[in-house]
């Protein structure tokens, strides 16, 4: 997959359009959806004796994006660019950038 947990990623479309580059906190199972930090916020309700909240209140929490509407974000280009995928000397599979060729790695791992 082109982009992973802990990325960096630049949001393409909607309303969150244009922001700094933020990280992906999980991917969902299908793998065609992500949780970015501060990006697609919504607020929950919740009654008295939530677990999370006992007084109750809303909850501020990130809903999953399509991973179709971000780009991974080159730190050398300084942009989102598309992923080119190289084998590097000891045979293992790596993600870089299309335009300058860096690899691309996680910032989780």
């Amino acid at each position: 997959m082109r982009i992973v947990k802990g990325d960096l990623v630049v949001v393409t479309t909607g309303d969150d359009k244009g922001t700094t580059p933020r990280k992906v906190l999980r991917i969902v199972e299908s793998g065609e959806r992500i949780v970015i930090e501060n990006v697609n916020r919504v607020y929950r309700h919740v009654k008295k004796g939530h677990p999370k909240s006992p007084q109750g209140g809303r909850l501020s929490i990130e809903l999953p994006v399509d991973a179709s509407n971000v780009l991974p974000y080159c730190t050398k280009c300084g942009r989102g660019v598309k992923v080119a995928y190289k084998v590097n000397e000891a045979g293992d599979k790596q993600r870089c950038c299309r335009k300058c060729a860096s690899p691309l790695v996680a910032s989780g791992k």
